[in-house]
């Protein structure tokens, strides 16, 4: 494990970041966010499955892509820039113009990210006076990196970052990241924006590797709602700084690096499946002795992702009926008959099924577990060695309602 540090994306050396209000479609709150490195980055990136595209993906695609040093990544909510043709993919470049113009930095080094609605154009007047506006204001404390957080956020509750050390040799390397996600999340990635800093010195072999084999068993074990987006992006830029001896995929310190990395992203994937839209709870769901890690993560999705079992844990109901039947439905083999259930949380831990069938446990004593804003689910199907975790919430009357007027 690494060392938790205080901050996030203005941790690791050499980063800055800011937020401004550009009034894109929010009047009252700050609408896009900065996150400029002083020196070339490698950099490494993630992006939806969704046929369906937003043109910031696109953008950050060929970016990621060509090898180009990386600087700056610049951010807006409100507005998804998706299904907006070849106009809002010319938006991109206009806005990589002005971070380019303000920052005096390669258009093409500049990375975009939108969240928000789909089928809108930005208003290219207001985005280009906020790329000016964050040039002006970003700074590395750790106040501009929390600012730049709250910045992209939607409908999320809550900014979301986090800071990680670990030693590689003899020096001293952090990761910082920050993340939005609230609806519209689903495995695939999920519906949602991370952007992940560094000052390793890293391959950028080594920094693609890590990134991609880590989002499955991270991003890609949420989900909120079932619907995969078209704006999700995992970008994660690497200065290095640290000037640790440069990591490669056979290096020493290559798996300490992935463990930090693992770290972060587990933490920002938890944090965004909590603050689900009308969630009053976080909901963990751990597979133990499957035969193959492929059905431990089919199973645990299927339950984190079921809406009766969502729905009962708004209801503090233990249910065990739903997580079977999720289970049943989730394509992997099991023996029912075989099956362990337990619920734990802060409130205390409860068997409530022993080989497929109840146990004589209290629902008064279950009902208290379950009413806790973190919530641990553990299915024992007994059949091998192999496990997964997946983390969904609970499904309530407020996403019905946050959701029916999200455009208006």
């Amino acid at each position: 494990m690494g060392k938790r540090i205080e901050g996030g994306v203005t941790a690791p050396k050499g980063f800055e970041a800011a937020a401004a209000a550009a009034k894109i479609k929010y009047q009252d709150r700050t609408d896009m966010a900065m996150i400029f490195s002083r020196v070339p980055c490698v950099c490494a990136g993630t992006f939806t499955t969704n046929v369906v595209k937003a043109a910031c993906v696109k953008w950050d695609q060929k970016v990621v892509s060509s090898g180009i040093a990386a600087r700056a990544i610049v951010a807006n909510s409100g507005i998804a820039n998706a299904c907006t043709g070849a106009e809002g993919f010319a938006y991109c470049k206009d806005t990589a113009d002005a971070a380019a113009q303000s920052l005096g930095i390669p258009a093409d080094s500049v990375l975009i990210g939108s969240t928000g609605v789909i089928g809108k154009q930005l208003p290219m007047d207001r985005v280009r006076a906020g790329v000016k506006m964050l040039a002006e204001k970003k700074g590395a404390d750790i106040e501009k990196g929390t600012e730049a957080a709250k910045a992209i956020m939607t409908t999320d509750t809550c900014e979301k970052q986090i800071a990680v050390q670990f030693q590689a040799g003899e020096k001293t390397v952090t990761i910082g990241g920050m993340a939005k996600g609230s609806g519209m999340i689903h495995p695939n990635m999920c519906t949602m924006l991370s952007f992940i800093t560094t000052d390793a010195a890293i391959t950028k072999e080594a920094l693609q590797k890590a990134l991609s084999e880590d989002v499955k068993d991270t991003y890609n074990m949420i989900s909120v709602d079932g619907d995969t987006s078209t704006n999700d992006t995992v970008l994660v830029l690497a200065n290095g700084m640290a000037e640790n001896e440069e990591i490669t995929v056979d290096s020493n310190s290559y798996p300490a690096f992935q463990e930090a990395l693992h770290e972060v992203n587990e933490y920002l994937a938890k944090k965004i499946a909590g603050d689900g839209e009308g969630a009053t709870a976080l909901l963990e769901v751990k597979v133990v002795h499957a035969d193959t890690k492929e059905n431990a993560k089919r199973l645990a999705k299927s339950v984190a992702c079921s809406s009766l079992t969502k729905t009962a844990i708004a209801g503090h109901d233990a249910n065990w009926g739903r997580i079977l039947c999720a289970m049943g439905y989730s394509g992997a083999g099991f023996d029912p008959e075989k099956v362990d259930l337990y619920f734990s949380s802060e409130a205390g831990d409860i068997q409530i099924t022993e080989n497929g069938t109840a146990t004589n446990y209290s629902e008064d004593t279950a009902t208290k577990i379950l009413s806790c804003p973190e919530i641990r689910m553990v299915a024992d199907v007994k059949m091998g060695e192999a496990e997964a975790t997946a983390w969904g919430c609970d499904l309530t009357h407020d996403y019905i309602r946050i959701n029916a007027d999200y455009r208006s």
